[in-house]
């Protein structure tokens, strides 16, 4: 990572899921700006948090929790602000993909689903604005993904959460730009975590994958770190209510 953003190094940036996936690229990426960096996720990420110490000189906070539950990430956002400060950026990460159809959507997978993809993002969101608001100013990022842009089947209540994610984006950054918190999307394509590669990536799904991309390359966590860190950063003082697209080249907008 080339870029140096000098405005992050000390800033309290607080991320879901950020022991694993997207979530641990975005981890280090703020780490080795000299960020203050706390996350969430419900499985063990002590071991996680010793590499990144010993990999970047800085030690992240592991707060275990479920994002379903809006009392307990509620919690844990004190918590990162009582350790780190009132925070500064978050970053809606913490997702799951779970492949369905329409005929399998019981209401409790339903409610599972939103609480996970939608919900958790608003709870997060209001835990943190009125603090940032207060501080005059933050940075909220939500991870969203290119699937419903393509109209992807396969999981369609994963893909409405996505496009539902953009609507609150859009909204919330009408309704605290005034108080200098901005409030940007991020969508990447298809990125070779650990999941994705175990459940999902096959020599021919990729090859077709890669095949309507305009770049030739796979993606990894780095290259989606680079746009959050981008916004999350005075760099993107003038940016707000935006969906940035880190995909190669397989969706087109404007």
């Amino acid at each position: 990572m080339s870029a140096r953003y000098p405005d992050l190094a000390g800033a309290s940036v607080f991320i879901t899921g950020g022991g694993s996936g997207i979530g641990a690229g975005l981890t280090e990426a703020f780490l080795r700006q000299g960020a203050r960096v706390a996350f969430v996720q419900r499985s063990d990420a002590s071991e996680f948090c010793d590499a990144m110490q010993a990999a970047t000189g800085n030690r992240s906070l592991f707060l275990p929790c479920d994002i379903t539950d809006r009392a307990a990430l509620v919690e844990a956002v004190d918590r990162a602000a009582a350790a780190h400060g009132a925070i500064r950026v978050l970053v809606n990460n913490a997702a799951n993909d779970q492949r369905h159809s329409l005929a399998e959507v019981t209401p409790e997978f339903l409610d599972w689903s939103l609480a996970i993809n939608f919900k958790s993002y608003v709870h997060a969101c209001q835990a943190v604005i009125p603090a940032m608001q207060a501080a005059g100013g933050g940075s909220v990022i939500n991870i969203t993904s290119i699937s419903y842009m393509m109209g992807n089947a396969g999981y369609p209540i994963y893909t409405a959460a996505n496009s539902a994610l953009n609507g609150l984006t859009r909204s919330l950054a009408r309704e605290f730009g005034r108080d200098r918190v901005r409030v940007n999307a991020l969508a990447p394509g298809w990125v070779m975590t650990p999941r994705q590669l175990e459940k999902w990536v096959t020599p021919e799904g990729l090859a077709a994958h890669l095949a309507r991309q305009c770049l030739p390359d796979t993606l990894s966590p780095a290259d989606i770190a680079a746009g959050v860190l981008f916004l999350a950063s005075d760099a993107s003082r003038a940016m707000t209510g935006q969906a940035l697209v880190i995909d190669g080249g397989v969706v087109v907008t404007g």
